[in-house]
């Protein structure tokens, strides 16, 4: 049986940095950009540790803008 693998694409032009997404990650995958802001003046999140997203979409479940997507993928042994 496979693993399952995960990967998060976050719109950082939406982004307003609540970090609500940073919370909601079981696994410390999201974090808040140090010093970067989007084109509207927030500090938006990103993968701080993109390798360790197990695609259970809590982040994008809790994003009160609809930023992230989560995408799966099923990986061989």
């Amino acid at each position: 049986m496979g693993k399952i693998k995960g990967a998060i694409v976050v719109n950082t032009d939406r982004c307003k940095g609540c970090q609500l997404c940073v919370v909601a990650c079981p696994k410390d995958v999201i974090a808040l950009a140090q010093k970067k802001v989007n084109v509207h003046g927030y500090p938006y999140v990103e993968a701080a540790r993109p390798d360790d997203c197990i695609g259970c979409a809590s982040c994008g479940i809790v994003c009160p803008d609809g930023c992230i997507t989560v995408y799966k993928k099923k990986m061989e042994d």
